[in-house]
């Protein structure tokens, strides 16, 4: 297993929610410290409560979510021929800690690139990060909405997506991106969706599409967003190696 804990990370990969995260941290610290001043207990406490929740969304960012994604890319046991697929890539966290797995396969990425999502969001930034990391010969991001994937049906072995597919507005959009994850995967290929909300919904479109062996769960305090009530969630499936293929 990849020790994540002790590896540097040799990119840079901003900061989750674009610049929210560092500003309400600024203002949590004054807040504290006009708290200290007048010497309110209740002051304090809410100061205190707001440190936390940006806190916990500031480890989760910089910290938590690379530690979790360590641990779930090792448990694929990737052999490294494998093409994967990372939805909302962003600046590459995920599919950069994916394309360091692989040898003869090949990453992408797609991201419409929002700066309110992720600080210095651009698929410039994603390929300087893939140049630092040294997998720059086996990434490719792409600029492409994930409700309308330019892929082939069964293109994928894995498709990834962390923290991404709750920033499209509507059920029915974001069951649109869940059906175009399912779309692209191949016959026995594996999909994991991280995310804040929906996890149920997602769960259920993925039965309605006919997904094999799917699964939820928390991801734990290392991905909470503020706090345990804004806790992401791990949704898994696999495509039915049948003869058949649902989603094509």
């Amino acid at each position: 297993m990849t020790d994540a804990a002790n590896v540097p990370r040799k990119a840079d990969y901003g900061v989750d929610a674009g610049y929210l995260l560092p500003l309400a941290a600024i203002a949590c610290v004054a807040l504290f410290v006009v708290a200290a001043l007048s010497r309110s207990p209740l002051l304090l406490v809410e100061a205190s409560a707001a440190l936390f929740a940006v806190g916990t969304g500031l480890h989760s960012s910089r910290r938590g979510k690379f530690l979790v994604w360590e641990e779930l890319l090792d448990g694929l046991r990737l052999k490294g021929d494998e093409r994967v697929l990372d939805i909302g890539c962003g600046r590459g966290a995920v599919l950069l800690s994916a394309a360091k797995r692989l040898t003869t396969g090949r990453g992408f990425g797609v991201d419409i690139w929002s700066h309110a999502d992720q600080s210095g969001n651009s698929v410039g930034a994603t390929r300087r990060n893939a140049e630092a990391e040294k997998v720059s010969d086996r990434v490719a991001p792409l600029t492409a909405n994930m409700m309308a994937l330019p892929f082939p049906a069964s293109t994928f072995d894995v498709v990834v997506s962390s923290i991404a597919i709750h920033n499209i507005r509507g059920q029915s959009g974001r069951a649109t991106a869940i059906d175009e994850a399912a779309r692209v995967l191949r016959p026995g290929g594996r999909l994991l969706v991280a995310d804040l909300s929906n996890a149920r919904a997602y769960a259920r479109r993925l039965a309605e599409l006919g997904m094999a062996k799917i699964g939820r769960r928390s991801l734990g305090w290392r991905m909470w967003w503020g706090g345990p009530w804004r806790a992401t969630y791990l949704v898994t499936a696999t495509k039915p190696d049948n003869g058949t293929n649902p989603t094509a």
